[in-house]
């Protein structure tokens, strides 16, 4: 224990005085500093002395002047003072020395007894007050350090006080949220209706623009009387994002499966189908039979493509192979052929080289199924879409070598704040059509493919369209100055 705390400093201008107090306390086992005027109080009270004793008649301020002065100043606020007087012994006196903050006001001459039971008295209470102030700061601590949002309602169910989670959730100060009414606070921020019926018990989840929060409120029970409540705030927006992504594979998974159980069942008949038409071939026939069974064979085999390539679109391996970027885009925009037909929408690929890098197939293909079937939809009739892929180095570290795969439309483009919001989850401009996590799910997937993807659009007349890059790394590098 430092010497300060068991310090206590005497302030009175008679040396007897401060001579009797002195031998009290040193024998009662305290350490002593001594002052004989209030100048010199307010400098060794910068100390921090355990206790004060303080005469009201000093020689240059009152006693009751000093008092206020070192309540007054944060430093020494806790300190406890004992007021003493020979000449002040009215109540009024006391009165004032309660006032102006002292805890406690002793006549002269002071009898040993009594002072040391009083400075007893007050050093337990500092102590006291010391390991309230001690497990105050350690429960805000604690209140402030958990995520959740936080609040504490008194009997009229007004916020008597919250915890910093409380404040980042609702972006608001303490200011702002302490000693407001919960239905006022949860109606104008989070658009909860909760009814005076539903106090002080609540349960539900809510949602603000793209964030899920999880609301819960409970009572503060004394006795059988609802004295209060607690409020907790839980932003649960990963959670629901994870839901909608696993719903959304699933949902994608059984499509999967259906269409590739359709897809052997119309191989059977396809190949019966292929092999009456080779039968017909070799048969004689006038010219207008022999250019109706070539047509025949031709849209036959363009169904027997459509087939393998739904075939292998849903087949995934456990573990990343080698991929061909060429034959898997080739492979979706067969799949999309008849939207792009009725649309007529023309698809130009310029494929320089075969590019390939390591990665799961089935998932790169949902990312440019994605990407195509939003160009799809954000170009009018007989618009165009180019797909090119070629050899590249990473923009950000030309040292990474792989393959660049950019999408560009002709369609109407994205404004500013589309733009910045497109690969957020939840987001869509396609009002009730779309899940808007086609996006985010296709961020995702790149990234953990350590590539990466970024976009360009403009609405300018003339010179509309969206244009989506992607990045994926594969073996070696490639010259700095690579495209």
């Amino acid at each position: 224990m430092p010497d300060s705390a068991r310090t206590i400093l005497i302030v009175d201008d008679r040396e007897q005085n401060r001579y009797i107090a002195s031998r009290i306390l040193r024998d009662a086992g305290y350490l002593v500093d001594e002052g004989c005027n209030g100048r010199e109080a307010l400098e060794k009270v910068l100390r921090e002395p355990a206790l004060v004793i303080l005469d009201v008649r000093l020689p240059d301020i009152l006693g009751y002047e000093v008092c206020r002065r070192i309540k007054d100043n944060p430093k020494t606020t806790n300190i406890p003072v004992l007021l003493v007087s020979a000449a002040f012994t009215s109540s009024e006196s006391r009165v004032q020395a309660l006032d102006v903050g002292a805890e406690a006001y002793l006549l002269q001459p002071l009898e040993p007894t009594v002072l040391i039971a009083t400075v007893r008295a007050l050093l337990r209470l500092r102590q006291a007050e010391s390991e309230s102030r001690l497990a105050a700061r350690q429960w805000q601590g604690t209140f402030d350090a958990l995520a959740e949002g936080i609040a504490l309602l008194d009997s009229e169910w007004r916020v008597l006080r919250c915890n910093r989670g409380m404040t980042k959730l609702l972006g608001k100060t303490y200011g702002e949220i302490e000693r407001r009414e919960i239905r006022t606070l949860l109606r104008e921020e989070l658009k909860v209706p909760l009814t005076a019926t539903e106090l002080p018990y609540y349960s539900g989840d809510v949602k603000r623009e793209r964030q899920w929060f999880s609301i819960r409120m409970e009572a503060v029970k004394d006795g059988d009387r609802a004295a209060g409540a607690i409020v907790i705030i839980t932003d649960i927006t990963e959670r629901r994002l994870a839901e909608e992504a696993l719903r959304a594979t699933e949902k994608a998974a059984a499509m999967g499966r259906l269409a590739n159980s359709i897809a052997h069942e119309i191989n059977n008949p396809l190949e019966a189908v292929t092999n009456l038409l080779y039968l017909l071939k070799s048969g004689t026939h006038d010219r207008e039979t022999t250019e109706l069974i070539e047509m025949a064979s031709v849209e036959l085999d363009r169904v027997s493509r459509i087939t393998k390539q739904t075939l292998a679109f849903h087949r995934e391996s456990s573990h990343a192979i080698e991929v061909s970027l060429p034959e898997l885009i080739d492979g979706v925009v067969t799949l999309y052929s008849p939207q792009f037909n009725q649309k007529s929408i023309r698809i130009v690929r310029r494929y320089e080289g075969h590019p390939a890098v390591p990665g799961f197939p089935g998932e790169l293909r949902q990312v440019f199924s994605n990407l195509l079937r939003n160009a799809m939809e954000a170009i009018p009739q007989g618009g165009q879409i180019t797909v090119r892929v070629r050899q590249s180095g990473d923009w950000k570290d030309p040292s990474r070598g792989g393959a660049r795969v950019t999408i560009l439309d002709s369609g109407t483009g994205m404004s500013g704040e589309t733009k910045r919001n497109i690969f957020e989850p939840f987001f869509t401009t396609k009002e009730l059509k779309g899940s808007g996590l086609g996006l985010w799910l296709s961020m995702g997937i790149i990234s953990r493919h350590k590539g990466s993807i970024t976009v360009r659009s403009s609405t300018k007349t003339g010179c509309t369209g969206t244009c989506f890059s992607l990045f994926l790394p594969g073996k070696g590098t490639v010259a700095a100055n690579a495209a």
